[in-house]
């Protein structure tokens, strides 16, 4: 069985830095592309981050650039969410997901599995 396991999740001060990681079991993701998504009670669940396969070209909502940097190590078939500055409004569920070569890594349907999520909590 396929899964993907997030870590790293957590309550966190306005300011603060929290890293998230994913480590899928049952197969290996290191020829896939790779996202982090989070989901907020009451919203839709929106892309966050993603990453290349070979890991030289990245993807972030405006709204986490230059806070947010996803990374992924290949040899430890691993994904890294590091996240600075962390904001209230960061708060929310995130989720790990492998997507398709090729498919737009923006959209929620251009992945295949997804982790059970990881609660991410930023107080003022």
């Amino acid at each position: 069985q396929v899964q993907l396991v997030e870590s790293g999740g957590g309550l966190v001060q306005a300011g603060g830095s929290l890293r998230l990681s994913c480590a899928p079991s049952g197969r290996t993701f290191s020829t896939s592309p790779m996202g982090w998504f989070r989901q907020a009670p009451g919203k839709e669940r929106e892309f966050v981050a993603a990453i290349s396969w070979v890991g030289t070209i990245t993807y972030y909502v405006d709204s986490v650039k230059g806070r947010f940097t996803v990374s992924r190590d290949n040899a430890k078939n691993t994904v890294s969410l590091q996240m600075n500055s962390l904001k209230p409004e960061d708060t929310a569920v995130y989720y790990c997901a492998a997507g398709n070569p090729g498919a737009s890594l923006t959209n929620v349907r251009a992945y295949d599995y997804w982790g059970q999520g990881t609660q991410v909590t930023v107080s003022p």
